[in-house]
């Protein structure tokens, strides 16, 4: 069964469209990575997944009993954000919060699923330290963290590695391809199309205000605008 389904949907601001005629469905356990150049629209398609902006036309669903605050959102940090003078711990436990309901304050399931989100993240030992004082991976990490803390079936990230380091870059794509071998689906905004085609199980390649290619990553390298656009790219051949 489908977790997210776009139908015919036409994505843009103020009525200027930048994609239409977009149609692909997400199943349980994919990893969708979404490519295509700089102004294509793949984080208006994200923000209108998530029901941040509307789309011009077309309708999106969740399905398999995901609920719109039961997604995790991993998105592009700003340089304010970055300075966050927080703790990890309230930073991390901070994901939980649409979990409160009216409560004005977090249940003892809450912690617990909080620790357990940094874990898996690796980061339990940073519970005390200052978000803003940390390395941009450790920062992707307790980010990611959050993110785990609001779902169980669907995260979706907006270019998770940007602005990381090598060694970084290769922990995260590691760490998110864990999470997906774990049951968990994955979409992913990604400008790294080498890492795109050996992580995804799909690609959605977007561009020139349509759809150029949505299906298994195995047929997108074999059809021309894969081929050209690796080619572009320098990735792998």
């Amino acid at each position: 069964m489908a977790l997210l389904s776009c139908e015919n949907i036409a994505l843009g601001y103020d009525g200027d469209t930048i994609v239409s005629d977009l149609t692909f469905e997400v199943k349980s356990g994919n990893y969708l990575c979404i490519v295509g150049e700089n102004g294509s629209g793949k984080s208006t398609l994200l923000k209108t997944m998530l029901h941040l902006i509307p789309p011009i036309s077309g309708r999106i669903h969740f399905g398999d009993g995901v609920q719109q605050n039961e997604v995790g959102y991993l998105p592009q940090q700003t340089i304010v954000q970055k300075d966050f003078p927080a703790s990890v711990w309230e930073v991390v436990l901070s994901g939980c919060v649409n979990r409160l309901g009216l409560r004005p304050f977090y249940r003892k399931e809450e912690k617990k699923l909080a620790l357990k989100s940094m874990e898996r993240m690796d980061i339990p030992d940073l519970a005390k330290h200052s978000y803003r004082d940390l390395s941009g991976g450790q920062q992707q990490r307790v980010l990611l963290a959050r993110a785990l803390c609001a779902t169980r079936k669907l995260l979706i990230l907006d270019e998770p590695v940007a602005g990381l380091d090598p060694k970084a870059t290769l922990d995260m794509y590691s760490l998110i391809e864990k999470l997906n071998n774990e049951g968990l689906t994955i979409i992913m905004i990604s400008h790294d199309i080498t890492a795109a085609t050996q992580y995804a199980s799909h690609i959605l390649h977007i561009g020139n205000s349509q759809p150029l290619f949505f299906g298994e990553t195995k047929d997108y390298l074999e059809s021309d605008i894969g081929k050209l656009y690796v080619h572009m790219q320098g990735g792998v051949s």
